[in-house]
Formats: C-alpha cells, sequence, structure tokens
C-alpha cells in the first residue's frame, strides 16, 4: 500500500470515530495543491453524504500572514452539520470556534455551464443563516503554518451549526456587524462580515466556481459556509456560545 493511501486511511479513520492520530507528513499539508489533493482522496472514501462546502483562510490579514494567493474550499459531511443549541465535544487539537454566513444554494447551479459572477450569483441563493463553526485536527498538532495545515484535514471542520434560515433577499452583506458570545468564559468579540473576503458573496462566489472547475455535481440544494467573521476566536471553556449577525439572526453552540 502507498504511503498517502495508508496515511489518508488512517485520516478518515480518525474523522468517522473521532479519534485524534499522529500529525501528517509536511510533504502532504505544506503546499496548497498537495493538500488538496490529500483531501480530496480522504474525503472520496467518506460515505457520509455531503450536504455542502465551506470556504476557509478568507481573511486578508491571515492569507497575507501565510503567504498564501487564495482560499480554499473542503466537502462538509451531513455527521459533522447539526442544529443550532447542540452541544459540540472538543479536545486538545481544537483550534477554536467562528462566525459565518451560510448560503443555501438551489441545485439549478449544477446545470448552469458557465461561470459565476456579480451579476449572475444571487439568482441560485434560496436562503442565507448564521452559522458557527468548530474548527480543528483529527492529529496531535496545534497552530497553522499553512492553508495546506488547514485543508489537508477535511478543511479543519469539526462541527457546523446552523442558525435559522431567512429566504434570500438582498441586504447589505459585505458591512454588517457580528458577535460571539461566551457569558461564562467572559468572551465577547466583535467582528463584521467585511473580514470575509471583503464580502461573503466573494467567498460564495470563489466556492462556486471551483465546484465548476472540479466538476462536481451534487444534483440537490446545498450549503456554502463562507468563512469567519470574527477570526478563529479561541475555546476558553465549556458553556454555551451565542453569535449574532445583523439581520440574519443568531446562532448557539454549547462546547462540553
Amino acid at each position: 500500500m502507498k504511503e498517502i493511501d495508508r496515511l489518508s486511511n488512517n485520516l478518515v479513520n480518525a474523522f468517522l470515530e473521532d479519534k485524534i492520530i499522529k500529525a501528517l507528513p509536511k510533504k502532504f499539508t505544506k503546499k496548497l495543491n498537495e493538500a488538496q489533493k490529500f483531501r480530496k482522496l480522504c474525503e472520496s472514501k467518506i460515505k457520509d453524504p455531503i450536504i455542502g462546502f465551506k470556504a476557509a483562510g478568507t481573511g486578508i490579514p491571515v492569507m497575507k500572514k501565510l503567504k498564501e494567493k487564495k482560499p480554499f474550499y473542503a466537502s462538509i459531511f451531513k455527521k459533522n452539520f447539526l442544529a443550532s443549541g447542540k452541544k459540540v465535544k472538543i479536545n486538545k487539537s481544537t483550534l477554536g470556534i467562528e462566525l459565518e454566513v451560510c448560503y443555501m444554494i438551489k441545485k439549478s447551479f449544477f446545470i448552469f455551464k458557465g461561470l459565476i459572477n456579480n451579476n449572475n450569483i444571487t439568482k441560485y441563493i434560496s436562503h442565507m443563516a448564521p452559522c458557527i463553526e468548530v474548527v480543528g485536527y483529527r492529529q496531535k498538532k496545534n497552530g497553522i503554518t499553512s492553508f495546506g495545515d488547514l485543508c489537508s484535514d477535511f478543511g479543519a471542520n469539526v462541527k457546523f451549526l446552523i442558525g435559522p434560515k431567512k429566504k434570500y433577499k438582498k441586504i447589505n452583506i459585505g458591512n454588517l456587524k457580528t458577535n460571539i458570545t461566551n457569558k461564562k468564559t467572559k468572551q465577547s468579540i466583535n467582528g463584521n462580515t467585511n473580514s470575509v473576503y471583503i464580502n461573503p458573496l466573494n467567498s460564495l462566489r470563489f466556492v462556486l466556481n471551483n465546484l465548476k472547475k472540479d466538476k462536481i455535481n451534487l444534483n440537490k440544494n446545498f450549503y456554502v459556509f463562507t468563512g469567519s467573521t470574527v477570526g478563529v476566536v479561541p475555546i476558553l471553556g465549556k458553556g454555551l456560545y451565542t453569535g449574532r449577525i445583523d439581520k440574519l439572526g443568531s446562532v448557539k453552540a454549547i462546547i462540553n
């Protein structure tokens, strides 16, 4: 068995059984294009349905700091998708918690042959919602040295929790105040949707055009999670985290 097959089997097993394995060799994680190949191989071994895709690395300052040129995306599986207010178990390899804008995309997107741009993007959006993402590794590692670190490990997705969905309408999505709070840990972090690739719609467009490029067709409605409005917030303790996005509403996660 090739090394890449053995390592991907180990990571897939860790994903399915919520285990932690030793860190992957850097040759599979350092460069984003190698990490993308590894991610796709791992995802191909998961039988759980894909419910959507996440954009990651959408913060311009992080991109500059890590000398990356663009964000990346990863598939999100049903087992990692929860309703607002559910419990999420964390471990030593958990990186933190994020607050994001999420879109529900119509399956008619897959029939459309052209590229997605600012003029046609909104006709494929049916709903939008606030969501929380818990991010982390399934490996004995912490910190981020490159986007490849995150990308190679299922996009570093641990869980998504989604708040109430609203029917899509045009709002100033590129400049909405956001906040995530945990009263128990005395954390209250303010953010703005403009930190998501300047506008969450840019992030959405990036994901949709990459799905076209990678010839992906789910043939069903699906979610796109656009990236954090508050950066990666450290989880300082257990308890209830509440995220709020102006005009979109709120979403909750219980960390235990």
